[in-house]
């Protein structure tokens, strides 16, 4: 199983989609160029403050909302591991799915993380935060060789063969 660590920043219950990438900002050419307005309504400087391979802990319900699907392309393109969160809007978690994005449900570490802290995920398996585990049950295959492979098109590449 991948093991793998990151810094927590911590949000709350109900992250819509609008919150995650603004109506506004769906009008740039790319995902790239709209990264930088991430979570901007709730804080404007937590897209700049991210860094490769960090965790978004969050309450229950992220990315309800529309089903816009450049919300979890934004959260990928800021480099985040994954999001572990009390649940997830179904629409949002299949759009996380396809796009590649690591989702993790638990319901129990929220109240026990501070922003800045530091998580060790071992994926299927659990989540340890200052020597504490936390059980995860693991995502079924299928989802996670779309996950490893980047994404759904790029699963389908490869399960086609095509290169």
């Amino acid at each position: 199983m991948e093991k793998f660590t990151g810094k927590v920043w911590v949000l709350g219950d109900d992250i819509d989609t609008d919150i995650i990438i603004p109506t506004e900002y769906l009008a740039l050419p790319t995902v790239e160029d709209m990264k930088q307005y991430g979570f901007s309504p709730l804080r404007p400087e937590l897209a700049s403050q991210i860094k490769e391979g960090d965790i978004i802990v969050a309450g229950k319900n992220f990315g309800c909302g529309s089903s816009r699907e450049q919300a979890p392309e934004i959260i990928k393109a800021l480099n985040v591991k994954c999001v572990i969160a009390k649940s997830f809007a179904r629409i949002f978690f299949r759009n996380s799915i396809n796009n590649g994005l690591l989702l993790i449900e638990n319901d129990q570490i929220q109240e026990k993380v501070k922003e800045g802290d530091t998580l060790d995920v071992t994926l299927g398996e659990s989540v340890v935060h200052d020597g504490r585990e936390y059980p995860i049950q693991p995502l079924p295959q299928n989802l996670m060789d779309i996950i490893e492979a980047g994404g759904l098109v790029e699963a389908m590449k490869k399960r086609n063969g095509v290169k």
